[in-house]
């Protein structure tokens, strides 16, 4: 496997930069929950890592379709539509106030009219996002190495998702957590989750956390809290958190109750993507072992490649 040059990431003073780029993905994801049929476990609500940035899709828009595309090497924001429309603004310091005017008057001048529920989830405080003049930060140096982050760990998840035949989720950015996951499902029922995430609506949890999953994912860190990969099982079965991970640096936080790999781990490795890429697996298996998962049926390595 290709070793990549993983970025350092930036520390605490990407804080700012971190809150204020939250709320922008969180409104370009509600332009996309609300534009897409709903897919089960709330897939169609999230955002893709392009080589560039962060990416809708395409959406449909009447008899149109149209996508919005954050970029992060040229910072810059692209909305495209079918019929050749087009409209840019640039990423530069501006609060989520002057960010939800621009995109909703872009919008607007292309016949893309949409409405959103206007405030953030996941976070409290929540204030309205036309209203928010407190979060307008942008390093685009640090905003660049976190998307490199991404890119690294978006290839490597990849990598990870195709040894899996059974049910399994694209790997996809989560706007509300600000974090990029890969779900696989056992196929069995879960018991109901008890929810309480903040302004989020129980109902949305439950219905993503239905079924017996295991999953992995990224968070960048947010200039308080350092990046981490994570590994989690729900429910959580007896004696996951008791089992071997590799590699050594990967240990089980009781805090966050999930397994958790810091980021400097990896990118201080000589071999980055396999160390990730066990770290994956052996969590999966953490979970796949001490939940009894039909593991003959459900895994896959895929066919010789010639």
């Amino acid at each position: 496997m290709t070793t990549a040059n993983w970025p350092v990431l930036p520390g605490a003073e990407w804080a700012g930069t971190y809150s204020t780029v939250h709320m922008w993905t969180q409104m370009v994801g509600k332009i996309r929950t609300v534009q897409m049929p709903w897919t089960n476990h709330g897939w169609h609500t999230t955002l893709y890592v392009t080589p560039q940035g962060l990416t809708t899709l395409a959406m449909p828009h009447g008899g149109r379709s149209f996508q919005i595309d954050f970029n992060f090497v040229q910072h810059r924001l692209d909305i495209s539509a079918s019929d050749g429309g087009s409209q840019s603004f640039d990423l530069s310091a501006m609060s989520v106030k002057d960010f939800h005017g621009k995109l909703m008057s872009a919008l607007d001048s292309m016949d893309l009219a949409v409405a959103i529920h206007g405030r953030p989830n996941e976070v409290d405080p929540n204030p309205p996002f036309a209203e928010d003049t407190e979060h307008a930060s942008y390093d685009a140096d640090a905003m660049a190495r976190i998307h490199q982050s991404f890119v690294h760990a978006d290839r490597v998840m990849k990598q990870f998702r195709a040894g899996f035949r059974g049910k399994c989720s694209p790997v996809h950015f989560f706007w509300g957590s600000f974090d990029m996951a890969v779900t696989r499902f056992s196929g069995r029922t879960a018991p109901q989750h008890p929810g309480g995430f903040p302004n989020m609506p129980d109902w949305i949890t439950r219905e993503a956390y239905s079924h017996d999953v295991s999953s992995c994912g990224f968070w960048p860190g947010n200039g308080e809290q350092n990046a981490f990969f994570y590994a989690y099982a729900y429910p959580t079965p007896d004696g996951f958190s008791g089992q071997p991970v590799r590699p050594a640096a990967g240990t089980y936080s009781q805090d966050l109750g999930e397994f958790v790999l810091p980021y400097s781990a990896v990118q201080q490795s000589a071999t980055p993507d396999e160390d990730l890429l066990a770290f994956f697996q052996s969590t999966y298996e953490a979970a796949a072992s001490t939940a009894n998962w039909d593991r003959d049926a459900l895994e896959w390595q895929g066919p010789e490649r010639g």
